[in-house]
């Protein structure tokens, strides 16, 4: 009989209206990196949740090297050594590397805390990571990668025997991705467990031994990973065969609707383009490029400090993101619990605040049918998760969270639709759903314009790519003409000159 470090056998768990998790068993060996798959709403987060104890099972029970284990909390998971590393990093950032690798267990002498022993000791753990980290570095200061590295180092500090990594990779480059695989790489060979949640599943033949998947919360299958193909990894996480990646939809090009000219706002500068009518462009560049500033300032979220902006022809003034909303541009931002959501509220509220202008009559009163009905819309169309419109959105899986971000806009009779990152911590049935929703807004003669860090799926969903390199420009290709290469080479054109020629007119 084999031997696992963790084991979890019949585990249920229910929430108001949903019961997350059915019956679901997982097991986990010392010195194996385990993936658990499945699309958002599947129980993943839930289990991990359960496992690292800060929510409590309903049935079920839990060994932990052969012991069961009834009550847990964090406090006494991380006492057992299990620590989760979530995907939205859970730092004190103006606190320095090592005050939060100890934060809650400093090092006390006569009451007085022992700074220097906890960056000496702050010092050995990254060093033994082989992290370059000066431990007196305020967290702030650090960028997103550097921070998931200390979050790795401060569950290490407390002797962790099993790491829980969530969406680990969602913001980090291809360089920094390769070397967190080292230090995953490393913590395995060490005989660490490592429980790994990932969307990308391109990333998993790098690291995974072990592949588990669940779908609406409930077990489907363990398998190793050497000896399952991604296609049948996907067919068990959404019950059905996909096959088509990324389902494009040729349309004729219609009338220009949007034109850049000349736009200045921060780091980007002189950027000018055209999008049409049936056309979907996707704008590509290294992290820091500008991608992000640039749709913020065309939203109206970020200043313009030069430059103009045609919608139909017309010069349009956008001052504040309300003008952006009321000519017809609406965004779905990249951080969707900051920028997107108000977490505290409803699905209804959210999709209701969004969109004031048309739930409300003429004295200012919210009409509660049209608000129900544009809700309604919303779910359905998008798919979202969720026993009724009245759910907490903080309650939503992260990527059900993120449809509620782009369904209260699509409800809008929008003339240009800007995603940002739309499909970021999204698993991959609900990309292909958001996908068909850009084609379809494709065919109804809406723009599109959607930044995305990953390259297959800027190549795959754009007509034309617009790449970007230190805020400007830098190409402007048609998709289907070409490559991964060429891409690469203008993101990394920093002395470029502006108003690169257009693809359209080649």
């Amino acid at each position: 009989m084999e031997k696992y470090l963790l084991e979890l056998s019949g585990i249920s768990k229910s929430f108001p209206g949903v019961k997350a998790l059915d019956d679901v068993s997982f097991n986990l060996k010392a010195g194996e990196v385990h993936a658990l798959l499945g699309e958002n709403g599947a129980g993943k987060s839930t289990l991990m949740k359960i496992i690292s104890g800060i929510y409590q099972r309903d049935s079920g029970s839990y060994r932990l090297e052969g012991r069961e284990i009834d009550e847990l909390t964090p406090k006494k998971a991380q006492e057992l050594g299990i620590a989760i590393i979530h995907q939205e990093l859970n730092m004190c950032t103006d606190l320095t590397v090592a005050e939060n690798m100890f934060l809650g267990r400093e090092s006390h002498a006569r009451g007085v805390i022992r700074q220097r022993e906890m960056d000496r000791q702050a010092a050995e753990i990254l060093k033994k990571l082989k992290i370059d980290i000066d431990p007196r570095t305020v967290v702030k200061k650090l960028p997103v990668s550097k921070q998931q590295m200390v979050e790795i180092a401060k569950a290490l500090s407390t002797n962790a025997r099993i790491l829980i990594m969530d969406e680990p990779t969602s913001a980090l480059t291809d360089r920094e991705i390769a070397e967190l695989f080292r230090i995953v790489r490393d913590l395995r060979d060490h005989g660490c467990a490592i429980v790994y949640i990932s969307h990308r599943l391109d990333e998993l033949k790098e690291i995974t031994d072990r592949v588990s998947i669940f779908r609406d919360g409930r077990y489907v299958a363990t398998r190793n990973f050497a000896e399952t193909t991604l296609d049948e990894i996907i067919a068990m996480m959404v019950g059905r065969e996909i096959k088509e990646k990324f389902p494009h939809v040729p349309v004729a090009k219609g009338e220009k609707i949007l034109e850049v000219s000349h736009l200045d706002s921060g780091m980007v500068k002189d950027v000018s383009f055209d999008l049409y009518a049936g056309e979907i462009i996707g704008l590509s560049g290294l992290m820091g490029a500008g991608r992000t500033e640039l749709v913020r300032a065309i939203f109206g979220a970020d200043p313009i400090e030069n430059g103009t902006i045609k919608l139909d022809g017309e010069v349009i003034h956008v001052r504040h993101p309300l003008d952006a909303i009321e000519h017809g541009i609406v965004l779905g931002p990249e951080d969707r619990k900051k920028q997107g959501l108000c977490t505290e509220l409803s699905i209804r509220e959210n999709v209701g605040l969004a969109n004031l202008d048309r739930i409300c009559n003429r004295w200012g009163v919210v009409r509660s049918g049209v608000e129900k009905e544009l809700t309604r819309r919303a779910i359905k169309d998008l798919r979202i998760k969720t026993p009724s419109g009245e759910q907490t959105a903080k309650n939503l899986s992260g990527g059900n969270q993120q449809k509620v971000v782009l369904g209260k806009w699509l409800v809008r009779d929008a003339r240009v639709v800007i995603f940002d990152e739309p499909t970021r911590g999204i698993d991959v049935a609900s990309k292909v759903e958001i996908y068909s929703i850009m084609n379809d807004l494709k065919s109804r003669g809406i723009g599109v314009l959607f930044v995305s860090s990953e390259m297959p799926e800027v190549m795959g969903m754009s007509d034309r790519i617009l790449v970007m390199c230190n805020g400007r420009i830098t190409g402007n290709l048609v998709s289907k003409e070409t490559t991964q290469d060429e891409i690469l080479r203008c993101a990394t054109q920093y002395n470029v000159q502006p108003n690169v020629q257009s693809a359209t007119e080649k």
